[in-house]
């Protein structure tokens, strides 16, 4: 591979193949995650990683540009991307990434990695352990060598669209949606928030098996985690009360716990996650 910088042309089109989908997530493009994530560590940027050029992100370019002496157009230039220096470096799928690695590729590879269900740590651009592990679960789910190294079967593998729910779901309780799945800050939110009273029922979302009853660790509080077929497991975290038993089979509706706050919790609430073969997957797309 040449040293020549990439065109302004080819920086469009590798943004535009970056481009989520389905439509709910059309918006959203790695390559503006990235610009966010550079910005954010020059204090430029305050808003959520969300690969949407709004106009906080707009203004914050502009800013940066201004600053840096380039014409301030609000536009994603080489030159504006030369002037971030290592957060502006290495367009996605143009070099191997292993551990260590950093730049405007690993922001954007972190991002995908989120909404493929995998989140590390933080959007950061820096490919540490989180985001090392993140990536060995992705590959091994995508059925690639879980090396912890992100080449052409991996940029291939994530260019695909996102999983969901094979199976249909339930809502644990009637309630409104607090916090969707998604970027959250520079963070991803892998589930979705249910905001309830302390004391309101949460119910299985689908028939399953309970493997995992009680208090875990990692800010999860009071946990219910149901196995169910396909691949699917919900979860229930939070909970002030946990009213099943490991290895119990639940029918849809059973009554698994109560709402509560414990854990990495601000306020009761019910965290619902449902993951496939192990990938975090928006449970609104499964829910009626």
């Amino acid at each position: 591979m040449g040293s020549r910088r990439p065109s302004f042309a080819i920086l469009a089109l590798v943004l535009a193949g970056l481009v989520l989908a389905p439509s709910a997530l059309a918006s959203r493009n790695a390559g503006i995650a990235a610009l966010q994530v550079a910005l954010r560590a020059r204090g430029l940027y305050a808003g959520t990683i969300d690969g949407v050029k709004g106009r906080a992100t707009t203004g914050a370019i502009k800013r940066f540009q201004h600053s840096a002496g380039v014409p301030d157009d609000g536009a994603v230039s080489p030159r504006t991307r030369r002037a971030l220096g290592s957060y502006g470096r290495h367009l996605f799928g143009t070099r191997t990434l292993k551990k260590g690695a950093a730049g405007w590729d690993v922001a954007a590879l972190q991002f995908l990695l989120a909404w493929h269900g995998f989140p590390s740590a933080t959007f950061d651009g820096g490919l540490g352990d989180h985001t090392a592990h993140a990536l060995r679960r992705f590959q091994r789910w995508a059925g690639l060598p879980a090396d912890g190294v992100a080449h052409a079967g991996t940029y291939a593998a994530l260019r695909k669209l996102p999983a969901t729910s094979p199976l249909p779901l339930v809502w644990p309780l009637d309630a409104p949606v607090g916090d969707r799945f998604g970027p959250r800050g520079d963070r991803f939110h892998a589930g979705i928030d249910l905001l309830a009273p302390r004391g309101t029922a949460v119910h299985a979302a689908a028939p399953g098996r309970v493997v995992l009853a009680g208090y875990a660790a990692d800010g999860w509080g009071n946990l219910v985690v149901l196995v169910h077929t396909n691949g699917v497991r919900t979860m229930y975290a939070h909970l002030s009360r946990v009213t099943v038993r490991r290895g119990q089979n639940l029918l849809t509706g059973t009554r698994v716990g109560l709402v509560g706050a414990t854990g990495d919790a601000t306020g009761p609430h019910l965290h619902f996650e449902v993951r496939l073969r192990g990938a975090a997957v928006d449970p609104l797309t499964a829910l009626p």
